[in-house]
């Protein structure tokens, strides 16, 4: 198995940082908190960076980060194991497809500490916390904001195209995140703009850009002129192919108006960083629990980035409804549908 391992050290004294590659052993008076990636890798710009940059948050509590990179799903069991080993006091798995790995890696370490970004917990593993997102909440907003832009308010930014009232969703596979987003936003758009068409296509990889590329282009062909991107590596392919043919991405996990300044209109966020070091400040003053913790719009851990260059360019009308979207959200007056059986009447 070939695994690739990168070691963060943060000498928060120094304000130094020091790269080293393979395994080591932690020095006497330091504290590893450490991370496996999904496939996708640090360099995806979504969850798997997000959740390093979380880790790096663990340095006022005395942790030193430590990352190993899978090539491969068969990479997991072996990575969550060695790191485990090496010392660490904290695991983490990033990505539903890393659910079973990382459960049977806390059973096989009792006595290390575990966490699992988009998992649930199990209450037989009390050294396990799983961290769980409400994606719909973000993927509803987006879909709000693509519908009211996509027609209503298109004269105001220069690379939509009004006459088609078309958007798109460009997933990486469908589990149960990604369908969260994509339902949310579906649901979004139909809310404030019943005749637009969503076209949504699920590449079935994390780690295509080229096919994510592929997909984005295919729906700008048929007149999407909004392109929301739930997909990881993948979707930096779709981001491209809207920065490409003039119209606009909306990007997902982090912030990626980066990718592309003059294309990512938003992104819907959902705030693994912070979460992450809510878990490292929980072991780092010993009150860490296993089972599931899940973030919303109430704990401020889900929603859409900030517009960027295009805030001035987005009517007040517009923020207007996405603040009235956001209230009812919080007050439940809107209800948002996790699963496409939910929504099969919107789905076209």
């Amino acid at each position: 198995m070939k695994r690739t391992m990168l070691m963060l050290t943060l000498l928060v004294l120094a304000g130094a940082l020091v790269f080293a590659g393979g395994r080591s052993e932690a020095a006497p008076d330091r504290r590893i908190a450490a991370m496996a990636t999904d496939v996708g890798g640090l360099g995806d710009q979504s969850f798997n960076d997000g959740a390093y940059q979380g880790l790096l948050l663990g340095a006022p509590y005395g942790f030193e980060a430590r990352v190993v990179e899978s090539n491969q799903q068969t990479d997991y069991i072996p990575n969550l194991s060695g790191l485990a080993e090496d010392g660490a006091e904290i695991v983490f798995a990033v990505g539903f497809l890393m659910e079973d790995a990382v459960k049977e890696a806390a059973r096989m370490h009792p006595d290390t500490l575990f966490g699992g970004i988009d998992i649930g917990g199990d209450d037989d593993l009390p050294n396990f916390q799983g961290i769980l997102y409400r994606e719909e909440q973000s993927g509803y907003l987006a879909g709000v904001l693509a519908g009211l832009m996509t027609k209503e308010h298109a004269s105001a930014i220069p690379r939509l195209r009004p006459e088609h009232n078309v958007v798109g969703a460009v997933l990486g596979m469908l589990v149960p995140p990604v369908e969260r987003f994509e339902v949310g936003f579906i649901q979004g758009v139909k809310s404030v703009n019943p005749d637009a068409t969503v076209l949504s296509v699920t590449v079935g990889s994390f780690v295509d850009q080229a096919a994510g590329r592929e997909a984005a282009l295919a729906m700008i062909e048929q007149g999407a002129d909004i392109v929301f991107q739930a997909a990881g590596l993948t979707g930096l392919g779709a981001i491209q192919a809207a920065d490409e043919e003039g119209v606009l991405a909306i990007g997902v996990d982090i912030d990626q108006n980066h990718v592309a300044p003059d294309a990512v209109l938003t992104s819907a966020i959902k705030k693994i960083p912070e979460s992450v070091e809510v878990v490292l400040r929980s072991v780092a003053e010993g009150t860490f629990q296993g089972g599931t913790v899940s973030y919303g719009l109430a704990e401020d851990a889900t929603g859409l980035a900030p517009f960027h260059g295009f805030d001035s360019m987005i009517p007040q009308e517009v923020k207007d409804a996405l603040e009235a979207a956001r209230q009812g959200i919080l007050d439940g007056s809107i209800e948002i549908a996790t699963s496409r059986s939910q929504i099969r009447h919107l789905i076209d």
